[in-house]
């Protein structure tokens, strides 16, 4: 008799199931089993958030939850969020600010950001970097990442973008 139990997600727009085990951790599921590797584990603790999804609209780290916790839930990876042809505004932020420096936690941070956004289009710096606080980036100070926040919430404005993603 197998432990295996079903689970069945949305993720980045396509509806996706697997039997895991019980206790598989949802970063897991998403990277190990339906091979979607933006979100990337640093800490295993939950420390420092580069696992970060969207689960249902509210940023969260998929290393703190089973993935038969969100079985039924619309999940967003940073492979979710736009095309190279089509940037989501956080990707252009990014880019057009040098928002990363070596990569590691700009999946988590991206994703960070678009909750942010979408509950204040307008955030001050120090906003920004309340809404961040979950996400730990050993490389480049925050600056340019606030930077990069900023210039996203400018182009949502100019493009008039009311929901953070698609």
């Amino acid at each position: 008799m197998s432990n295996l139990v079903n689970v069945t997600v949305t993720i980045n727009g396509e509806e996706r199931s697997a039997e895991v085990e019980p206790r598989m951790l949802l970063v897991h599921f998403i990277r190990d089993v339906l091979g979607i590797t933006g979100s990337h584990i640093g800490c295993d603790t939950s420390q420092c958030g580069n696992c970060t999804i969207l689960v249902d609209g509210r940023a969260a780290k998929s290393c703190t939850l089973l993935a038969i916790h969100v079985d039924g839930s619309e999940l967003i990876t940073v492979e979710g969020l736009g095309t190279v042809d089509n940037l989501h505004p956080v990707q252009r932020g990014f880019w057009e600010e040098h928002g990363l420096q070596c990569g590691y936690c700009t999946p988590g941070a991206m994703i960070a950001s678009i909750e942010l956004l979408a509950q204040n289009p307008t955030p001050t710096d120090e906003e920004i970097r309340e809404g961040l606080e979950g996400v730990i980036c050993r490389c480049t100070g925050y600056e340019f990442i606030v930077n990069a926040v900023r210039r996203a919430s400018e182009i949502m404005r100019e493009e008039n973008t009311v929901k953070g993603v698609k």
